[in-house]
């Protein structure tokens, strides 16, 4: 019995149509805003997009990370249309609608913060990270704030300023946010190691910035655009103590970690160590823009009235698609498929290790995986070039890949958490044979 496949190619890709709707682009669309790959979406549902040209591929991006419920999620697309019907825009804080409770509510009894904790709104990761740092700050009186070598916080100033890549994001765009320092990640494949990493740490209070003066120290549990980093426990615990010994509040990106894409809900629940604000967004509401500060209630209840909000925060409907998001999560038990899909891919990504020299690490968390390229793995010169063929390779097959890393020689994975398997296992076969195209067949 012929299996079906979800890759159809019905053109080369690009196909016609997409080349010419993007040329037109050039000509109006900033330069800047370029496409990762050279094809417009027409539709796409589950693990699938299909392009104009009638060419339909396996996405392993999931729109960066924001579609752990998969493309047209029917619940959530319900829910939005539903509340489009009724109102899409009020403004929360000229008149607020009860959804945006009813999200606080849900997300906060599913947040690893013990005591009395409370929910701000916001519509993108980037004004989410700021706004925590807000509320961190009115909390402390204090305006320091440390962040992490190979972090990625967003791209409006401050939390450009707290990301740590050069190329494409901060190079041009100086001066930065003032007070804003930066420490070693811990990590098992180039390391520092924990230790190294948390000496580093604590001298920064004695070399760089006086302890008394940092509000907030920053920190992903997994590096997103870092390289899909794991933390390991005793550094996560250990920036836990240094908080604690110095009245610094802790804050935990988990805009690309959260909802269920490591296994857990958020990936802090790995680690036996509660935070005291989480920032979330992406998956939050399936695709709609929507992010949100969680933590403890004095921090949160710092600021005075009106010093945190904006016109289209919490939106409507972005609230109704988020609570479809959550009743899908647990309905389809998401946390355990994205733990079930993680074991998958990481024993096909060991195989790979195992056969080709340049794939030289495999790390994640559930199924936040990636794989990293060297040219050698003594020197663990990383590959960017590599990545960038084997990506090509693979889209022209008909799988969506898409690279991470401080030099660009991850490729990682965010596929939706409700592929099935059998599309699982045909995205992996075309990986694996775009691999063996570009590096050779051992």
């Amino acid at each position: 019995m012929a299996v079906t496949r979800s890759i159809q190619l019905q053109t080369d890709v690009p196909g016609p149509r997409s080349q010419e709707i993007l040329a037109r682009k050039d000509a109006v669309v900033a330069a800047p805003l370029r496409p990762n790959f050279p094809i417009v979406a027409a539709s796409a549902s589950g693990a699938t997009l299909t392009d104009v040209d009638g060419n339909t591929y396996l996405d392993f991006t999931g729109g960066v990370g924001c579609l752990n419920v998969g493309y047209s999620q029917p619940a959530v697309v319900a829910a939005a249309r539903e509340q489009l019907e009724r109102f899409f825009h009020t403004d929360f804080t000229i008149v607020p609608y009860e959804s945006y409770v009813e999200l606080a509510e849900r997300l906060l009894e599913r947040t690893p913060i013990s005591g009395p904790t409370k929910a701000a709104f916001f519509n993108a990761g980037t004004e989410a990270v700021e706004n925590a740092v807000k509320f961190a700050r009115a909390y402390t009186k204090r305006p320091a704030v440390i962040a992490f070598e190979g972090g990625f916080h967003g791209r409006t100033l401050l939390s450009l300023s707290l990301t740590s890549k050069t190329h494409p994001y901060k190079a041009g765009f100086g001066p930065f946010a003032p007070e804003v320092y930066r420490a070693p990640y811990a990590q098992d494949y180039r390391g520092p190691d924990t230790g190294t990493a948390l000496a580093a740490l604590e001298r920064m209070l004695v070399t760089q910035v006086a302890a008394e003066t940092v509000a907030a120290i920053v920190v992903e549990p997994v590096l997103g655009e870092g390289g899909f980093v794991v933390a390991p426990h005793d550094f996560i615990a250990g920036i836990r103590r240094i908080c604690d010994d110095n009245g610094i509040v802790m804050v935990v990106d988990e805009v690309q970690t959260g909802f269920a894409r490591t296994g857990r809900l958020f990936a802090i629940e790995h680690y036996d160590v509660e935070p005291d604000l989480i920032v979330v967004a992406k998956s939050i509401a399936g695709g709609l823009p929507l992010s949100g500060v969680l933590g403890r209630a004095p921090i949160m209840d710092a600021p005075g009235p009106n010093a945190v909000g904006g016109t289209f925060v919490g939106n409507p409907v972005a609230l109704a698609a988020a609570l479809a998001v959550l009743d899908v999560i647990d309905g389809e038990a998401l946390a355990d498929r994205a733990a079930a899909i993680g074991e998958t891919m990481r024993a096909r990504m060991l195989e790979w290790q195992d056969r080709f020299e340049e794939v030289a690490d495999v790390r994640g968390l559930g199924a936040m995986l990636a794989i990293e390229l060297v040219h050698d793995r003594d020197s663990k010169d990383p590959a960017p070039e590599l990545v960038e063929a084997v990506c090509g390779e693979a889209f022209r097959r008909g799988l969506l890949l898409l690279h991470a890393g401080i030099y660009s020689n991850v490729i990682r994975v965010l596929v939706p958490l409700t592929i099935t398997d059998a599309q699982l296992d045909e995205a992996l076969g075309v990986w694996e044979d775009a691999l063996a195209r570009v590096l050779g067949t051992p």
